[in-house]
């Protein structure tokens, strides 16, 4: 994509930002080098490529059909822009899934060098035929229902993302051709593990579409196959909810209704295999009216994510090495009394590394404590079996006061969210369904406590969802505290989402959209400052995304100050870094690895280098996004306490920017580049894995903390001082 002169970048020149959509897809690309990459165990190399393609497609149903969809509102030069941008998307999409297949191809080369072999219907012996003819029979049959077209039978609906086979038959008997479409039930295993030989130890899949093609007769036995082939379908997942008037139940209706309208979505892309017949994709495209431009043909595995089927457990060596997350030895130190523990100290727990059980306790606990006169949470997202969920039921049918922030809008996980919320209200709980036009994303947890005569509160404040699954595989942080000004904020901040009472001023919390982005215009201003005084000015950010422009001017105009700013973002990042004379104090990393990184936090120098008890740090629910900061209900929370401080800054901070195993580097014209690990091979999330928190190792564990220290310190990373925190 060409670019300006950075001498010469206007402050309207659009080259000033990355567009948006190719830095996402610049992202996973960086996913599918990790399947690429020999250094990753073989079997986690495939479920990179998995994820990759599942990442690939909620892109295609969701920001391209969002845009697709903006072309048929606009008019003039605003269509004419979406059109050229949707081109350039097109062309990065286009270069992407070539990506793909030469990694699926490459990794079914070392699969086999491994032993673990996907066979073409040709290499099967026959006593492999006659095992997946009972296969067959007994598992797939009764779940199939071919579905004829034609005067009488319209063409079926084909479920989104969905596999199908279109089959052309001629009746042997009236010599009749039809036309038969047959979904692929998503229920059904795509890949079909076969029984291993006795002199063969190799673990062979064979893919279902080759199995149900070799018996085919079995559906049509008075006719003539004459051609088969797959194909899969993608449609437009936004969904948009105008429900009559402001009750909550016609609310909950009205999404209800969205949610089945998105399973009926227009098509968006339509996937077909290389080998089917000009015809017969003719006769598709015509039928499901698909323009040309939204055609794919694919010659690989129709729906790549499936591919994580064929990651067995019984070949570990092809694993990453198993992981117990570690549970804080401050809360066993207090007999697992949750509520001891944060009184005494803050806490800030650090997943995956240390377990999610902690928060699930600390919700346990307030279900079952006598105490307790009040629980308060939103939910945003959780798991199908929520043992979350199932503590506020307890809670509420042991008589507390328990209310729900539920958000509808999180994205395809809207009927679970709903049902989560029916099975509340019956156990006595308050559930609110938040603001018509905000997404409610804070994650906060609010457990009033009777103690001393008074009510005392302690809050969870977390990076990530109440989702323990997701817990396993996300970095997240999860801030515990009995600070009293940050509860009567949370306190606030309840209010605010289920009675709409705004609040006019808080204590130390900052909410969005009320006051988000001017507390961060204002910590920048004040590293501006700093930095025109001649004082040490630096910025530290950790995000998944940064793509607001106006945040991005800013931190340019830092940058023009003098301000040091360090970035890692995981994802999309419109900020162009070390272009001269506007962002050449500027660096971005992204770090892809085993765990994908979700938290967010932020540190400010505070007129002193990072890292140093001065800086003020925080922890956020936002990423740098438009529609954070001003169309979500987030937080940015204060971190005060000493331990903790010295825990975010002088420990999970510096380790990510020391990172080079799993680090990219952005740079100034938009493509990333792999760190180079000759100088330094540094894994952070070994170190994580390898050491015990700063707040959560407790005072009696006798584990010294290895700091995250290298035989050499980046020119931009200041007085790096890690040692033990004496105050334990």
């Amino acid at each position: 994509m060409a670019t300006s002169s950075p001498d010469t970048i206007a402050a309207n020149d659009p080259a000033r930002f990355i567009n948006r959509e190719v830095s996402w897809l610049a992202f996973n690309r960086r996913v599918v080098e990790e399947a690429a990459n020999a250094a990753q165990p073989l079997l986690e190399r495939v479920r990179f490529l998995a994820i990759s393609a599942s990442n690939l497609d909620e892109f295609l149903m969701v920001r391209v059909a969002s845009l697709e969809t903006q072309q048929y509102t606009h008019e003039g030069t605003e269509r004419f822009a979406l059109r050229q941008r949707l081109a350039v998307i097109d062309d990065e999409v286009t270069k992407l899934m070539q990506f793909q297949r030469e990694t699926l191809k490459d990794l079914f080369h070392e699969l086999a060098k491994a032993f673990i072999v996907a066979l073409e219907p040709s290499e099967l012996t026959e006593d492999d035929r006659q095992w997946l003819e009972q296969y067959f029979n007994d598992n797939i049959f009764l779940a199939l229902t071919p579905l004829v077209i034609d005067t009488v039978h319209p063409f079926p609906f084909i479920l989104n993302g969905a596999v199908a086979l279109a089959i052309q038959l001629r009746d042997k008997q009236r010599k009749q051709l039809r036309d038969v479409i047959l979904p692929l039930p998503v229920q059904l295993n795509r890949f079909i593990r076969l029984p291993a030989h006795a002199d063969d130890n190799s673990i062979r899949f064979v893919v279902l579409e080759d199995v149900i093609k070799q018996f085919l007769h079995y559906l049509f036995p008075t006719s003539e196959i004459l051609a088969v082939s797959e194909f899969r379908v993608l449609r437009n997942s936004e969904i948009n909810v105008i429900p009559r008037d402001n009750h909550s139940e016609d609310f909950v209706h009205s999404f209800e209704s969205a949610v089945n309208l998105r399973k009926r979505g227009s098509i968006i892309r339509l996937s077909v295999a290389s080998t089917m017949s000009a015809e017969m994709c003719g006769f598709l495209t015509d039928q499901m009216m698909v323009a040309p431009e939204r055609i794919l043909v694919r010659n690989a595995v129709m729906r790549l994510s499936d591919i994580r089927q064929l990651i067995v457990d019984d070949r570990p060596e092809l694993l990453y090495p198993p992981y117990e997350a570690r549970f804080p030895e401050r809360i066993r130190e207090y007999n697992g009394d949750c509520f001891a523990a944060i009184a005494a100290k803050d806490l800030l727990v650090h997943h995956p590394y240390e377990s999610f059980d902690v928060v699930l306790q600390f919700l346990r606990q307030a279900a079952t404590d006598p105490q307790v006169v009040a629980i308060k949470q939103t939910l945003y997202r959780t798991s199908k079996d929520s043992p979350i969920v199932k503590a506020l039921i307890e809670a509420a049918l042991a008589g507390k006061s328990v209310t729900v922030m539920v958000e509808l809008k999180a994205r395809f996980d809207e009927e679970a969210n709903i049902r989560w919320a029916r099975d509340l209200e019956r156990a006595g709980a308050q559930v609110v369904f938040g603001f018509m036009d905000l997404k409610t994303h804070a994650k906060v947890t609010l457990v009033i406590r009777r103690e001393n005569n008074a009510l005392r509160s302690y809050v969870h404040f977390g990076t990530g969802n109440y989702h323990p699954e997701t817990a396993q595989h996300y970095t997240d942080l999860s801030f515990f505290t009995c600070d009293q000004k940050l509860g009567q904020d949370a306190a606030l901040a309840f209010n605010y989402m289920t009675g709409y009472a705004k609040p006019i001023s808080l204590k130390k919390l900052s909410l969005a959209p009320a006051f988000l982005r001017q507390t961060l215009n204002q910590l920048i201003d004040t590293e501006i400052e700093h930095a025109k005084a001649g004082r040490p000015a630096q910025i530290w950010a950790k995000l998944n995304a940064l793509v607001d422009l106006q945040i991005i001017d800013k931190l340019y105009e830092a940058s023009q100050a003098g301000v040091l700013i360090e970035l890692i973002v995981r994802g999309a990042c419109c900020l162009r870094p070390g272009i001269p004379g506007l962002s050449d104090n500027i660096r971005v990393k992204s770090i892809i690895g085993r765990y994908l990184e979700h938290g967010r936090m932020l540190a400010f120098g505070n007129g002193r280098a990072l890292p140093g008890p001065h800086a003020k740090v925080y922890i956020s629910s936002a990423d740098w996004m438009s529609r954070n900061i001003d169309w979500r209900v987030e937080t940015l929370v204060p971190i005060e306490n000493a331990t903790v401080h010295r825990q975010i800054l002088n420990q999970i901070f510096l380790a990510c920017l020391l990172d080079t195993r799993q680090s990219w580097e952005l740079m100034p014209d938009g493509h990333y580049q792999r760190f180079d690990m000759t100088k330094s091979d540094f894994s952070a999330h070994d170190y994580f894995m390898a050491n015990p928190s700063l707040s959560g190792r407790g005072k009696n564990l006798d584990k010294k903390i290895i700091p995250p220290r290298l035989n050499y310190t980046p020119s931009w990373i200041k007085h790096a001082d890690c040692e033990k925190d004496k105050n334990g």
